[in-house]
């Protein structure tokens, strides 16, 4: 059986997909590093909504799928910008989620981290009110009895006048944290709102600017996450950090060499690329548990050529291809997401990324995921 996939000139190529999936082993328990995926959302596709409605989830599906990778031993990272935050999922969704994902958790003994932001704002917002924002979502966050992931917020980069402003703000949080949390670095690639984040367009200043954050308050930082798609940066970084402080690598470009690490220290995860890749990522980290750094990156230097697509420019719209594997992996029975973002990418890009999941062997069910590749083909009128 052949499927025929169209290019990005305009031409066809024929594609034999192949016929297992990957074989993997149970979800024991993951003890050389702390790997974390950001999780997507699913849509109810019944919903009678537009893009500017608030997103209407399938929250059963959602929740399995959570349970789907806490199976193989995964932490979730929940309401991040996999979820669509701020793309679809506003702060009354993401709450919800925060609410329910984390319930689930504690049911199954899932490790779960919760993004807190500042998405409840909605127009220009002064810096109390920024904190407030912050410190609502905090409170959730910790109500749930989560972890708390400390994102960037656009409301910060737009109100903040200088480093000053960002040393102040994210001070007055970590004191007040009940638990050390996770700071997260997440550059303009992945959203353009954040550009100058730190105070600073200047990564080496943005950089001392967010390590000044961490040494001021070192029992309250668990760790951080750093999403610039820069792996020197992260490695600089990483060895600049307090002692007892995690890198949790959030580079979707670089992770294997990374987590790898190297004679001064390694990182740990928090990737996105980790929602279609998790029963492999954790067999690739259980290898690593061996201390067979060969063998880890043996099973997860193939990946990179898949993220590298789903993550290609714009970066921002990594989540459709993320949400289309979950569909053509079985885990969802419709490609749909909130906001519609299912429309953001190309034909093309739909079929490399299929082309590549299958090659890896992802897909549970080879023939499902070739029947549902031909029946969006076919919607766009591609004859097989």
């Amino acid at each position: 059986m052949t499927v025929r996939l169209p290019d990005p000139e305009g031409g066809f190529r024929v594609y034999e997909p192949r016929q297992e999936p990957l074989a993997v082993t149970s979800g024991t328990p993951l003890t050389s590093r702390t790997v974390f995926s950001a999780a997507h959302v699913v849509a109810d596709p019944f919903a009678d909504t537009t893009p500017d409605s608030p997103a209407a989830v399938d929250w059963d599906a959602t929740l399995a799928f959570r349970r789907h990778l806490w199976s193989h031993g995964l932490g979730v990272a929940e309401a991040m910008d996999t979820a669509q935050r701020g793309m679809g999922l506003d702060w009354a969704g993401a709450a919800e989620l925060i609410r329910r994902s984390a319930a689930e958790a504690r049911s199954v003994g899932g490790l779960i981290a919760c993004g807190v932001g500042t998405d409840q704002l909605t127009g220009p917002a002064t810096l109390d009110e920024v904190r407030a924002a912050y410190e609502e979502q905090l409170a959730l966050v910790e109500e749930s009895g989560a972890r708390a992931i400390l994102m960037a917020s656009r409301a910060l980069a737009a109100a903040a006048k200088g480093p000053e402003d960002y040393l102040e703000v994210y001070g007055h949080l970590l004191r007040q944290a009940a638990e050390p949390v996770v700071l997260h670095w997440l550059g303009p690639m992945f959203d353009p709102a954040l550009e100058g984040y730190w105070g600073s367009s200047d990564l080496d200043a943005a950089t001392d600017t967010f390590l000044e954050v961490i040494a001021a308050h070192p029992d309250k930082v668990d760790g951080i996450k750093v999403s610039l798609l820069e792996a020197q940066r992260e490695i600089d970084i990483r060895r600049r950090l307090p002692e007892g402080v995690r890198c949790y690598t959030g580079d979707d470009f670089n992770y294997p060499e990374l987590i790898a690490g190297d004679e001064k220290g390694f990182s740990h995860a928090l990737l996105g690329i980790f929602d279609p890749l998790g029963p492999l990522a954790a067999e690739a980290v259980r290898v690593l548990d061996t201390g067979d750094t060969a063998g880890f990156r043996e099973l997860l230097d193939p990946t990179v050529e898949l993220s590298r697509h789903l993550f290609q420019a714009p970066t921002r719209f990594y989540k459709t291809g993320v949400v289309f594997l979950a569909w053509l992996a079985g885990h969802q029975s419709h490609f749909t997401m909130v906001g519609g973002l299912q429309s953001a990418r190309s034909l093309p890009h739909f079929a490399r990324a299929y082309e590549l999941a299958d090659g890896l062997g992802l897909f549970p069910d080879p023939k499902l995921a070739e029947e549902r590749m031909k029946n969006l083909l076919s919607l766009y009128g591609v004859d097989q």
